[in-house]
């Protein structure tokens, strides 16, 4: 238990502190109160930087998108656009700096925790969201619209694939993986093919009168 003299007072600090508990004794088990302690803070500091604990493998999720966010804001267009996306997904990877078996516990505790499911879907709902707003751009479409859509659920399942070959095989190299499982991808796409609502139904009282 940490010394509650020098308490830990950053996402990422209280993140580690918490993995560490996990690794020992699992997800399931340890209650946010033994994770406050492990950390050195009280309850309710803990509930000031994370609203759950499923939230705690997470880290700082929400800035580390808005960073890469800005990224592919700033991404030159003279790339094919799934090379730009794999990139922004190992630069999404290399800010956790607790090395690599740490980011592989961490990874395997989203993938592997089945009470962890439910929550991973929300996070890869927004994390999708950042590659359909790059594609949008890209395909000078909405970021609701069928392609960006798409590029986005591609973009996501082949991030997933490089994750669970990496995790599955501790010799490999989770940047090389996903360079090439991004280098399988073939997509095409109209640039100028925008979705179009759908076309209105006739009630049944506009209906002409018969002469």
């Amino acid at each position: 238990m940490r010394n509650p003299t020098h308490p830990l007072t950053t996402v990422e600090e209280i993140e580690d502190a918490a993995l560490k508990v996990f690794a020992e004794r699992g997800f399931e088990d340890p209650t946010v109160e033994e994770i406050a302690a492990a950390a050195g803070i009280s309850r309710r500091t803990f509930f000031r930087y994370f609203p759950t604990k499923a939230d705690i493998p997470w880290g700082n999720f929400d800035a580390l998108l808005r960073t890469m966010d800005r990224w592919f804001a700033e991404a030159p267009d003279d790339r094919p656009m799934f090379e730009v996306i794999a990139e922004g997904v190992v630069r999404f990877n290399r800010v956790h700096s607790e090395g690599v078996a740490a980011h592989r516990e961490r990874m395997t505790l989203i993938m592997r925790t089945p009470a962890l499911v439910a929550n991973a879907a929300l996070r890869n709902a927004e994390w999708s969201a950042v590659f359909a707003r790059y594609a949008a751009r890209r395909l000078d479409q909405r970021p609701d619209a069928l392609a960006p859509q798409l590029v986005a659920h591609i973009a996501l399942g082949a991030s997933s694939a490089a994750y669970s070959e990496w995790l599955s095989d501790e010799g490999s190299d989770l940047v090389e993986l996903i360079h090439r499982a991004f280098s399988m991808v073939h997509f095409e796409a109209a640039p100028h093919e925008v979705s179009r609502p759908a076309p209105r139904r006739r009630s049944r009282s506009a209906r002409p009168a018969k002469g």
